[in-house]
C-alpha cells in the first residue's frame, strides 16, 4: 500500500501549494530568458530589448530569492532543501524534490550571474551594458566572457531542468508541473496546503525591487565609448 505522501495516495479536494507569486516569477522568468536570448541572437538591432529582458531577469531573480526567506510555506528554501545525498527527510510530492531543490537554486545563481555580467559587459563593436561605464574597460571584458560562459552553461542546466521535469510526469508519473500553473495539487495528505500567499507583501517587495533597479540604471553613467 502507498503511504500518505505518495504521488500515487490521491486524498480527495486539491490543496494549494503554489502561490501566485511563486507561479508569476516561475512564467515570467521563463519569458524573459526566452526574450534574452531571442533578442542576443536577432543582433544589435535588438540590443536595447536585450538589456530590458536581462534587467527583468534580474528583477525577478532578486525576487524569488528574497521570497525563498519571507515566501509561504513551499516557497522557502527550508522547505526543499535538504541534504543532497539521501540524508534526512524523504521527498514530498507537496514541495520541490531533493534533487529539483537544488537545481532550482543553481539556476537562480546562473540566472542572477548572468544578468549582473550583462549589465557590465559589452561585445566590443557597437554595445555596451547600462552599467559597463561604472567599471574599467579590462573588467567590463572579463564580465563580457563571463557572460558568454554563463550563457552556455544556462542553456544546458535549463535542458536539464526540462528534461528532470517531463521525466518525473511521465516515467514516475509524478506531475510537478500543473501546480506551477494552477497552483493546486489533489494527491496529498490533508493540511498540506500553504496558509497564505502573502500577496500584498509581494507586491510590495516588488515594487521594492523595480523601484531599486530603476534608480540604479537612472543614476549610471554613460556606457562605455566602443
Amino acid at each position: 500500500m502507498p503511504d500518505a505522501s505518495s504521488p500515487v495516495a490521491a486524498t480527495g479536494s486539491p490543496q494549494l501549494i503554489r502561490d501566485l507569486p511563486v507561479r508569476l516569477a516561475h512564467w515570467g522568468l521563463a519569458m524573459t530568458v526566452t526574450g534574452s536570448f531571442a533578442s542576443h541572437y536577432a543582433g544589435t538591432a535588438a540590443f536595447a530589448w536585450h538589456v530590458r529582458f536581462g534587467a527583468s531577469t534580474l528583477g525577478l531573480v532578486v525576487f524569488r530569492i528574497s521570497w525563498g526567506f519571507v515566501g509561504s510555506r513551499y516557497a522557502r528554501f527550508g522547505s526543499f532543501l535538504r541534504a543532497p545525498f539521501g540524508a534526512g527527510a524523504p521527498d514530498s510530492p507537496a514541495t520541490l524534490t531533493r534533487a529539483g531543490g537544488w537545481m532550482a537554486l543553481a539556476l537562480l545563481a546562473l540566472l542572477l550571474g548572468q544578468a549582473v555580467s550583462g549589465l557590465f559587459a559589452n561585445d566590443e563593436i557597437l554595445d555596451a551594458g547600462p552599467l559597463s561605464g561604472w567599471v574599467a574597460r579590462g573588467l567590463s571584458n572579463a564580465l563580457s566572457t563571463c557572460h558568454e560562459v554563463l550563457s552556455s552553461v544556462l542553456i544546458g542546466a535549463i535542458a536539464l531542468h526540462l528534461a528532470a521535469a517531463l521525466f518525473y510526469r511521465i516515467a514516475r508519473r509524478d506531475d510537478r508541473i500543473t501546480p506551477l500553473v494552477t497552483g493546486y495539487r489533489r494527491d496529498l495528505p490533508p493540511g498540506s496546503a500553504i496558509g497564505s500567499e502573502h500577496r500584498l507583501l509581494a507586491l510590495a517587495l516588488v515594487l521594492l525591487i523595480a523601484l531599486v533597479l530603476a534608480l540604479v540604471l537612472w543614476l549610471a553613467p554613460e556606457p562605455l565609448e566602443l
